[in-house]
């Protein structure tokens, strides 16, 4: 077989590789919150060992309507609740344990956060998931053969009393050894399968096989995000050795255990079995992810929310924004003013999209033409669409010029590719028509299921050119919108620009 043969033939593999019915849903719904809230909130602990007493859980104004009103006001589509975190403390009324709230002075022990919480999602059209941590500091069958049924026991419970769980976050902490135990050998295969059997439209997430951790706690995404990528790379094992952290380490902190480029072709080429797996960024809002009163002057700036939800959100990965409650079981005022903000400009960046009054591209194949990349509302239910271009012929590149009603200032493009058939762009360019000619203002990789090509600098233009220059086979383009600017960029931070210029130094060096 000749290079060129080989070569068709690894692409057609590449392509082959889609999204499952359930991993369609999550990136859908491409923002998330996360709640973390327990025993620690109100021992001013990240972590605890399973001693605490459960009297400490006390809230005086504990208020789950509020979590979520402001979550969706934010943007949010769905909560992720720590219904039990390393300690072991449950935040509902189990029967596997005594060490839950049942036997806190909240609601006289009759209190049920998990219940509330899921409750308040579903009254204002919020999905609700659950973070139910495999690591139990309290629990006497931990390290024993007995662990996974007790564990088993503890999933059954949230998935069949709860309503819909949109997603279960399953961590990979396991620090035994600082107890004094043994290591527990977790049976994800067996937590999958009860998932799958009892909640079949749940998202396994994280250490799953539905959404890949990205790689740091630190709301980094890469530049160029790949959903396939080699089968090796998704194990739960490898998530695992890089989620023991112990608790006086720095949980901010970049950790690139999977590497800056999981699916070009010249990575791929080194394996022969793939999977599609999107990515999810996780960060706090706070240094930390429980409340600390401490750090009510260091919540996250909107500039550094927004650099996030767009390298995150508009560079095909899933962002999940970490939203502690206080003490009292709201979120503080601090957190709500940064995230009504949020929610602002938000709804500001993708308040106008531009008319197009005219639109050409290479001829299309059966009815794909390209007047039906043309929506106009932001984050309209993808993937599901039989409405997408995609051209008639393979070609080297592809040129799209779309001409607007008046020339406007512009500051983004959002792409997004249909990936019932895989995701296929690999490099592409977006020039503005000015002064007779076109000028390049945008220089991009991957696409996937959301794209947001944010400009450098606003750019005013009757006309824009997108140039597809590298593809595997032929693209298959689900929408293109153009926006107004709202006059606002976020600054990268300082700490991005560095990495940016020393990459980029390095790129030189080699002759890349």
């Amino acid at each position: 077989m000749d290079d060129a043969v080989r070569n068709d033939d690894r692409i057609k593999t590449y392509i082959s590789v889609v999204p499952s019915r359930v991993q369609k849903s999550i990136q859908r719904d491409n923002f998330n919150a996360f709640i973390h809230y327990g025993i620690n909130t109100f021992a001013d602990k990240e972590w605890s060992d399973g001693t605490l007493p459960p009297e400490i859980f006390d809230p005086s104004e504990q208020d789950t309507e509020q979590w979520v009103k402001v979550l969706k006001y934010a943007g949010a589509k769905g909560i992720i609740f720590t219904a039990k975190h390393h300690d072991g403390f449950c935040m509902w009324q189990t029967k596997t344990t005594e060490y839950s709230v049942k036997n806190s002075p909240y609601k006289n022990g009759k209190g049920d956060v998990v219940k509330e919480l899921s409750e308040s999602c579903r009254k204002h059209g919020m999905k609700f998931g659950i973070y139910l941590s495999p690591w139990d500091r309290n629990s006497e069958y931990y390290g024993t053969d007995k662990y996974d049924d007790f564990y088993c026991e503890q999933l059954t419970e949230l998935l069949t009393g709860y309503g819909e769980i949109f997603c279960v976050w399953l961590d990979g902490a396991c620090g035994a050894e600082s107890d004094g135990k043994k290591k527990q050998e977790y049976d994800f295969e067996r937590y999958y399968a009860l998932i799958r059997k009892l909640s079949p439209n749940t998202v396994i997430s994280n250490c799953g096989p539905d959404v890949r951790w990205v790689g740091n706690e630190a709301g980094c995404a890469r530049e160029s995000e790949w959903n396939v990528i080699p089968k090796l790379n998704v194990g739960a094992q490898v998530i695992m050795a890089a989620s023991q952290q112990s608790e006086g380490q720095n949980m901010r902190r970049p950790v690139d255990i999977l590497g800056e480029d999981l699916g070009s072709r010249e990575f791929l080429k080194d394996y022969d079995e793939f999977v599609w797996s999107p990515a999810e960024v996780d960060v706090s809002i706070r240094p930390g992810w429980f409340y600390h009163k401490n750090q009510d002057f260091r919540v996250r700036s909107v500039n550094n929310l927004m650099y996030i939800y767009y390298t995150s959100v508009g560079g095909n990965s899933l962002l999940l924004l970490n939203v502690p409650p206080d003490r009292q079981g709201r979120i503080n005022d601090a957190d709500v003013d940064k995230l009504v903000k949020l929610g602002d400009r938000i709804r500001s960046a993708f308040a106008t999209p531009v008319d197009v009054v005219s639109i050409e591209a290479p001829p299309h194949e059966a009815s794909n033409k390209i007047r039906n990349v043309l929506v106009s509302s932001y984050n309209k239910n993808s993937f599901d669409a039989n409405s997408f271009y995609s051209p008639a012929e393979i070609a080297d590149s592809y040129e799209i010029i779309m001409r607007f009603k008046e020339a406007t200032l512009i500051d983004k493009v959002q792409l997004v590719e249909n990936v019932a058939y895989s995701q296929r762009v690999e490099k592409y360019s977006i020039y503005a028509a000015h002064k007779g000619g076109y000028v390049k203002v945008y220089d991009g990789t991957t696409i996937g299921f959301n794209r947001i090509a944010l400009f450098r600098k606003p750019v005013k233009t009757d006309s824009l050119k997108i140039v597809i220059e590298e593809c595997r086979e032929k693209p298959y383009i689900e929408r293109i919108t153009a926006y107004a600017s709202d006059k606002y960029i976020p600054r990268a931070p300082i700490k991005v620009v560095i990495s940016r210029v020393l990459r980029r130094a390095r790129s030189r060096r080699s002759g890349k």
